[in-house]
């Protein structure tokens, strides 16, 4: 498309000509011949700087928020980065218009959450795409993804294609990043569902209160909204909102509730009562969290018209989420192991409760947090797998560009407050194997803050580590010793 056309009817201009335009990019090193280089300035780093490295690999055109010394068109703008979502839009038909949106919200549940409206959507005979942290799906056909939520220009081109193959629902996991950074600027949802709000990310957000502010976009861009009432934060979530809504609790008055609820090892079951009706509801997956998870989805599909009964039977058959309360094989072996990406202080807890339901020896974590992020999480990581475990491995999780050592050191701050026995091992694989080699019968080894992650970030460098397989191998050769 002619940049020119591209940029109609917005109040962005163009100088130094026009170019015909076929894809947006804002990375630099990725950029190919024909396409619009975005110089989007974020958090760390400025766009701009790339921009001779864009053209050089061929970018035909940029947009900018400053004039640059350059002599290839470029579209000037206020924000550069809302200005790439505006046009991607353009550029890729309104993809979004034709189709029905949902945004899940919130520290933790979001994957589950998610999985569980498209099982219940399939059952409903409904084309499903799903947009999250493990992977992308259209219908039956997976793609991989690199974040929770796309940027911008990459969500255009998902949604592109999901409304050509016919999609009917897509179900979207929504960082707070993302809102911040305005990868869904102009998207339209029509429910916005929030699990709960707990510390996490204040190495970007610098504050909680910006964390929740940058969550409450989700809910300024949606129809309609199910939140979770038993958590104090829904109410400024939703705080000045005119949109209807509706509400999910175990302990405060809602809308939705469940009772009568049985936390067994594989998983959950409960009564709710809904505006629809009540009915009694299983779902495979274990832990008290997926009671609440199961009453999100349950409300945001009551919203989508979708009948009592197929909800429950859609949560009945939604298949165990990749590292998310994901027991692994450990057949010959009289203990059980447990992956998770739980990777917060309330993700942990939510975790290791869970496990305490149903264990019937002791429970081993191992864990660590991960380097360039929140610190101030660290010791609260620290103390909450020491009064909630029977024994700690604390070790390394992606260190990124930090010394692991230091990361630990900090942990170990949290893991002292409490009387729980510990060892420290740095190297990931040789804490599992340690966790593993000491676990007796009935205990359950718990790996918590990798989850469905197949790699280990160390200086930068990521070095293939899927832990089931790392188990895997492990407990064979546990079995040949």
């Amino acid at each position: 498309m002619l940049l020119s056309k591209l940029i109609e009817g917005t109040d962005m201009r163009l100088t130094g000509g026009d170019a015909d335009i076929s894809r947006i990019e804002y990375d630099s090193r990725r950029v190919k011949p024909g396409e619009l280089f975005a110089c989007v300035v974020g958090t760390f780093m400025d766009g701009h700087v790339f921009a001779e490295s864009a053209v050089k690999n061929g970018a035909a055109a940029l947009i900018v928020e400053r004039e640059l010394p350059l002599l290839v068109p470029q579209v000037i703008a206020e924000n550069s980065r809302r200005a790439m979502a505006v046009l991607a839009q353009k550029l890729y038909g309104y993809p979004a218009r034709g189709l029905r949106i949902i945004g899940v919200t919130g520290t933790n549940g979001k994957t589950t959450t998610t999985y569980m409206i498209k099982s219940v959507a399939e059952k409903c005979g409904l084309k499903v795409g799903l947009i999250g942290t493990i992977r992308n799906i259209i219908g039956d056909r997976v793609i991989s993804t690199q974040r929770t939520t796309p940027e911008s220009t990459e969500l255009q081109e998902i949604l592109r294609m999901m409304a050509d193959e016919g999609v009917d629902l897509v179900i979207m996991e929504v960082s707070s990043h993302s809102l911040d950074q305005e990868r869904v600027y102009g998207l339209e949802f029509e429910v916005g569902g929030f699990t709960n709000l707990t510390q996490d990310h204040l190495d970007y957000h610098k504050t909680f209160e910006n964390y929740l502010a940058a969550k409450k976009k989700l809910f300024e861009r949606s129809a309609f909204a199910v939140v979770n009432a038993d958590d104090p934060h829904s109410e400024k979530l939703l705080e000045g909102l005119d949109i209807p809504r509706m509400t999910y609790a175990v302990r405060e008055p809602a809308d939705i509730y469940a009772n009568g609820i049985e936390i067994c090892d594989r998983n959950v079951e409960f009564d709710m009562t809904s505006p629809a009706g009540s009915c009694h509801i299983t779902v495979p997956i274990p832990g008290l969290f997926n009671v609440f998870n199961a009453m999100l989805a349950a409300g945001i599909c009551l919203r989508l018209g979708f009948p009592l009964e197929k909800i429950a039977e859609g949560l009945a058959a939604v298949s165990g989420v990749t590292g998310r309360m994901e027991a692994l094989p450990s057949d010959g072996f009289p203990f059980t192991v447990i992956l998770d990406f739980a990777h917060t202080p309330d993700g942990l807890i939510n975790l290791l409760t869970s496990v305490r339901g149903f264990a019937k020896g002791r429970i081993i974590s191992v864990f660590g947090c991960g380097g360039d992020r929140d610190h101030a999480k660290r010791p609260i990581m620290g103390e909450a797998a020491g009064r909630y475990s029977d024994f700690c491995v604390v070790t390394s999780d992606n260190p990124r560009t930090e010394d692991p050592m230091s990361i630990i050191k900090s942990v170990l701050e949290g893991v002292n407050k409490t009387a729980v026995e510990y060892k420290v091992i740095e190297n990931r694989r040789e804490a599992i194997r340690y966790a593993l080699t000491h676990a007796g019968e009935n205990d359950v080894v718990v790996l918590a803050g990798k989850g469905h992650e197949t790699y280990q970030e160390i200086n930068g460098v990521k070095y293939p580590f899927d832990e089931k397989v790392v188990v895997a191998e492990l407990l064979n050769e546990l079995r040949k010793a």
